[in-house]
This record gives C-alpha cells, structure tokens and sequence, in this order.
C-alpha cells in the first residue's frame, strides 16, 4: 500500500487526483489533505510517514516553497501545478517529478515508476541538497533591485521597499516614500528571493515590509487588516489561518 500526503487547496483536483491514483496504483491510502502552507508545516512537523508527497506549488495562502524553509521534509516530493514557470524552483528542491496541470493517467505512471526505481540512496542525496538548496536561497536574499523605469535602471534598495502588489499580472514594488515602479517578477518569485525576517507574503496580491506596518485592526472574521505607512490600492487582509503566522514573524 503506498501512503500518500496531498498538499492541495482546489477541492476538484484533490478528487481528480485520488481517482487517478486509485486506478494507477490501486491500493493507495490517503494520509492528508493540507489545503495551505501553514497546515503542511503543522502536519510535516508531527514526523508522520508517508511514501509520497503530492504538492501544487500554488497555494490559497503563499507558494509551497515556503514550507521548506519551516520543516524538514524527507519525503519524495511529486509537484503539480498549472504554472510551468514554477518548473525550475521545482526541481532545485529536488522532487521526483513536475506534472503539469491537467496532467494524465500516463503522467503519474510515470512519476510513480520514477518513485519505485528510486534507491534509498538517491532519497537522501534528495534531502540533503534541498536542505542545502533552501539554505542557499535564504542566506542569497536579495539585497538591491535593479528597476526599469524609462530608459534608466534605478537600483532600489530592498530596505526602502514598502510593499510589492499584483493586479492583472503586473507587479508593482512601492517605496517607504511612496513612488512605485513596475517589476519584471512574479509574487512567487519575489516570495523565494526577498528576506523572510523583512517581508511577509500578505496574500495573494501583497507582500508587505515589515518597516512599512502602521497599525493593524482586527476585522471580521477574525482576520486582520493591515494599514501601512504609504497608501495601498486596496486594504490587506490576513486571513485567519495565517494570523498567528504572521504574528510570529511581526514580533520575531
């Protein structure tokens, strides 16, 4: 029987998945669904087995990179997402596959054979570089960014960064002083560079410089709402479930 972690927020391809698999594999047991980082760091913490690890890389509250950078995973890793720009951080933590979204039956046999043939050996040479990976990647944050703006290139120091926002596939950098430039990055991209002690992925359209933190307020639900130094072009909102992260990180 092979013992399966699904890290997933779309309810649809959970399903897809657990179908495919059945037919695939055929005696599979489904050991978890984690619908968000924070619950796939709570989960992975506990040390519970599991033979494989299906992860989508985009998730409700953040990109599943994250949860490396807060747990250890020992785990085979195989990514799912419909975004093949992701491919290339994929494979820098070391997963046995990438299927992209909407993968087939014929995809994840494939991936599966790849996890059978997999040596113990080869399984912890996989640990230890996307420990050594991840680690890179935190102590390599960026420090300066190199904007274009007209004909120029303004180096902009990540430590007068306010915030960066995303709108209809653009992203947006504002300083403490409040100018704003366009930035040639995804949220995701950005989320993987920048210094996780300085900023916070917000949600889906903010991450926000800790420097930048006016005040909060609680808001419905018991979410929070975060109002800043400089002007945002809609309010941002802490979700519930990452209220308690993003607590850690402000008073850390």
């Amino acid at each position: 029987m092979k013992r399966v972690v699904i890290v997933e927020d779309e309810t649809a391809a959970v399903v897809n998945l657990k179908s495919m698999l059945t037919t695939v594999v055929g005696d599979v047991e489904v050991v978890a669904v984690l619908e968000s980082v924070e619950e796939a760091v709570e989960f992975f913490r506990e040390g519970i087995v599991a033979d494989v690890v299906f992860m989508d890389i985009h998730l409700a509250d953040g990109d599943s990179f994250r949860i490396f950078r807060s747990v250890e995973i020992d785990t085979p890793i195989i990514f799912t997402t419909a975004y093949d720009e992701y491919a290339l951080d994929a494979f820098k933590v070391n997963s046995i596959d990438y299927l992209l979204k909407p993968f087939k039956e014929e995809d994840l046999c494939r991936a599966m054979d790849k996890l059978t043939r997999l040596t113990s050996t080869e399984r912890k040479e996989q640990t230890d570089n996307r420990k050594r990976l991840v680690s890179e990647v935190q102590t390599q944050a960026l420090q300066t960014m190199l904007i274009r703006y007209k004909d120029k290139l303004l180096p902009i120091k990540i430590e007068d960064v306010a915030y960066f926002y995303t709108s209809e596939e653009r992203v947006t950098l504002t300083t403490l002083t409040g100018e704003s430039y366009q930035v040639d990055k995804t949220l995701e991209a950005l989320s993987q560079q920048l210094p996780s002690s300085v900023f916070f992925r917000a949600n889906r359209q903010f991450i926000v410089a800790r420097s930048a933190v006016r005040d909060i307020a609680v808001w419905f639900g018991s979410r929070l709402a975060l109002n800043l130094t400089v002007e945002t072009p809609e309010r941002i909102i802490i979700s519930k479930a990452r209220v308690p992260e993003f607590k850690q990180w402000l008073q850390s």
